[in-house]
């Protein structure tokens, strides 16, 4: 008997690809580049890790900041709690799954 569903992959076997980011407007390449062949689950841990930071900086440009910005602020707040949430619940699920080695460095 044939299987219609496929397996799904292997997903502690997923790496990154280099992937630039940092684009400029005058004219030369992006600065940066995520670097290819990064263990998916440790680059979901630091990206973690890097929305924590903005999540934690967020409100204090809220509180330095004249109206009408604080709205935008906030909105990119939100946006950062939402991402983050997001990454923690995919963590939680790889952990729960037994797959992860990175996942002892996923922050509270």
């Amino acid at each position: 008997m044939k299987k219609i569903v496929p397996d799904p992959p292997e997903f502690h076997l997923l790496e990154t690809t280099e992937t630039p980011f940092g684009l400029c407007d005058v004219g030369h390449p992006p600065l940066f580049a995520v670097r290819g062949g990064v263990n998916v689950e440790d680059a979901l841990v630091h990206a973690a890790l890097y929305l924590k930071c903005a999540s934690l900086t967020a409100p204090l440009a809220v509180e330095y900041s004249r109206e009408p910005g604080r709205g935008f602020i906030q909105s990119s707040l939100h946006s950062i709690e939402m991402a983050k949430g997001l990454i923690d619940s995919l963590l939680d699920g790889l952990e729960s799954r037994g797959t992860g080695s990175a996942t002892q460095l996923t922050p509270q």
